[in-house]
């Protein structure tokens, strides 16, 4: 079977400064399984098991290695307050991954290899005497977007140790019970990870309910940048941000806790690393004045989307089935077939009408490949046809994964001319309509026949890029925590 990586043909100059740019893996995880959140400098947690909340801060240290299908990841945290309390904690665990090619899925399953953890609250210390942990990930591997969500269970057991009046020791065990999920994506836009636990402290003087939510968010965000001199052979550009916050929230409800004010309440952190910035080329059409998609077109020739080396662009003429799923298949970063090193590129293409020499023809192939498209029949693929409405939406909705989101069949979209849909088309159409990509004309017509001109692409193109940015992560962050 095919591997696939992430490795780009491409000879001009917009697409190679895209690459440049964002080539980098983007994660999203959060640091272990304590609610805790962490910037480049400073690390922060909330601790609960002496009867009350005690916010710690220091440095956390992450480190991750990978061997075939297992991933050992290795935290150490080294933390205090202003109190002088301390916390010191290094666990080992130990990710056995299971790929299922043929489904497009991959599974993980987590346990613990080592731990040790030691607090000191005041003349309290709690040391971690035993640690049961499992965690079982599934991920969903779309073109556009990897999809993740996993379950967490697990059991501490430490033992408090106190330091009474003269050389007295008092002892005590406390068992901590832990069910949390965890969900996330990740594409070339961003990723978002929330993670939501539940523990339940069992102590000699009662039981404690803590629930904490973390998310884990990193994205690029673009920006249009004025070029005010007048003098210019420029008006402004497009710059790409590279952001990561990360934020938590504890509920806590202590019955047995001292001072009533740390019996119940909520807790927020909040850690935010210093973003990057990177210019991108600026585009100089002489066909777009006043246009109405000119702000997407030239936001698209910045990533390298579109290649054009002529200053026209030609925004009302038809966008061609060729040129449509190339675009789409750069804007998400599509990992592209690769030929071993020791085979000779393809001499026969798996249509008649392509040709394989081309420096893009590895694009169509790899969504071909990965379900994305098909051609009009089995030898053919029309490149320079004209690309239909409902062709662009079915290329868009099946990068992303989603077009089985449909209802069961039989169902119908709730546009006009809803007969005319081709049924290939349809379940896009459906969702496409609910995720706010497409909208029908003045009088609720899709058009699914039509075709797209090269502004309408764009435009279409942008609003996709707009999900994988904006939308994804409002889903995976906001709907999770404030409405979980």
């Amino acid at each position: 079977m095919n591997t696939f990586i992430k490795k780009l043909s491409i000879y001009f100059t917009a697409v190679i400064l895209s690459l440049v740019l964002f080539n980098e893996t983007t994660n999203a995880k959060a640091p272990d399984f304590n609610g805790g959140v962490l910037n480049e400098y400073t690390y922060e947690e909330v601790f609960f098991l002496s009867g009350a909340p005690v916010k710690f801060s220091g440095k956390a240290t992450i480190t991750e290695k990978e061997n075939k299908n297992l991933i050992t990841t290795t935290y150490k945290f080294n933390l205090s307050n202003a109190l002088g309390d301390k916390l010191t904690r290094s666990i080992v665990y130990v990710s056995t991954l299971e790929a299922f090619e043929d489904k497009g899925q991959t599974t993980s399953n987590t346990s613990v290899k080592s731990f040790s953890e030691k607090v000191t609250i005041g003349t309290d210390t709690y040391t971690l005497d035993d640690f049961q942990f499992s965690q079982a990930s599934v991920i969903d591997n779309r073109p556009a977007t990897d999809y993740y969500s996993g379950n967490i269970v697990g059991r501490k057991i430490y033992l408090k140790t106190s330091k009474g009046t003269g050389s007295s020791t008092n002892k005590e065990t406390i068992t901590v019970f832990i069910n949390g999920r965890d969900v996330g994506y990740k594409n070339f836009w961003g990723a978002t990870e929330t993670q939501v636990m539940d523990y339940e402290i069992n102590t000699r003087l009662g039981n404690a309910f803590i629930t904490s939510k973390v998310s884990d968010s990193k994205s690029k965000i673009l920006q249009y940048e004025t070029h005010p001199p007048s003098l210019s052979s420029f008006v402004g550009g497009h710059t790409v941000i590279n952001s990561s916050n990360m934020i938590s929230e504890y509920t806590y409800d202590i019955p047995y806790a001292k001072i009533a004010s740390n019996k119940n309440g909520t807790i927020n952190l909040n850690q935010e690393k210093v973003p990057t910035i990177e210019r991108l080329i600026v585009p100089k059409f002489r066909d777009l004045s006043n246009h109405w998609a000119k702000d997407d077109i030239e936001k698209l020739y910045s990533l390298g989307i579109f290649d054009e080396s002529s200053s026209f662009f030609s925004p009302n003429t038809p966008m061609k089935r060729y040129q449509f799923t190339i675009g789409v298949l750069r804007a998400v970063d599509l990992r592209v077939l690769e030929q071993p090193k020791n085979k000779k590129p393809p001499t026969k293409a798996i249509f008649s009408d392509l040709d394989p020499k081309d420096p893009d023809y590895i694009y169509i192939e790899s969504a071909v490949e990965k379900g994305i498209i098909n051609g009009v029949n089995p030898s053919k693929f029309a490149p320079n046809q004209p690309i239909t409405r409902a062709q662009a939406v079915a290329i868009l909705v099946r990068a992303l994964g989603l077009e089985g989101r449909a209802p069961s069949p039989g169902f119908k979209t709730n546009f006009a001319d809803d007969n005319k849909i081709p049924t290939y088309a349809k379940e896009s159409v459906y969702v496409a309509t609910e995720l706010g990509l497409i909208n029908g004309d003045e009088k609720n017509r899709f058009n699914p026949n039509q075709s797209l001109t090269r502004a309408q692409s764009a435009a279409m193109i942008a609003r996709f890029l707009n999900f994988l940015e904006n939308d994804l992560k409002q889903n995976y962050r906001d709907d999770m925590l404030f409405f979980d």
